[in-house]
């Protein structure tokens, strides 16, 4: 079982050998990895790195989401403006 504190999205890119991931319940936190295995690891210990960081700063850490969620989807692609 995968425990985290915090929700995560894994997005495949265009490059088999790239994932990007990013947690919506934490502002700013992001990273990459070569799997979704990799993301995994690297998400668990970047969100606990991240934590830490916000708290040495005195900035507000929000709290852990008991119902937590990892998705997995293709990379959203962000949309052009037309003006």
């Amino acid at each position: 079982m995968i425990e985290l504190q915090y929700s995560l999205v894994i997005e495949a890119t265009t490059d088999p050998t790239f994932f990007g991931f990013y947690s919506p319940d934490l502002d700013g936190f992001t990273g990459t990895g070569h799997s979704i295995e990799d993301c995994l690891y690297n998400a668990k210990w970047g969100m606990e790195e991240h934590v830490a960081l916000l708290k040495e700063r005195s900035l507000p850490v929000p709290r852990p989401n008991s119902t937590a969620t990892i998705l997995i989807q293709n990379e959203r692609k962000l949309e052009s403006v037309s003006r």
